[in-house]
């Protein structure tokens, strides 16, 4: 398990369900929820944020938050 902070560009996870809290109330809302594919998409300079798709919805999150939110890779 990793989180999304340890993806590579352009790889794959599912938010895991112990993120379920720790994951801000704003990302829950736009449909970054357990169980669903997330993926890498680009970083910015110096890594931070990071762009990630969910869902057909790409949406840039701290880095810091990132690290939070474990994922299991596909």
């Amino acid at each position: 398990m990793s989180t999304i902070a340890a993806l590579k560009l352009g790889q794959t996870g599912i938010i895991s369900e112990e993120s379920e809290h720790v994951i801000p109330l704003k990302l829950l809302e736009m449909g970054c929820l357990p169980g669903t594919m997330v993926e890498l998409v680009q970083k910015a300079p110096f890594n931070d944020p990071l762009y990630i798709n969910v869902n057909g919805s790409h949406m840039a999150i701290r880095r810091d938050i990132a690290e939070k939110i474990k994922v299991t890779n596909l």
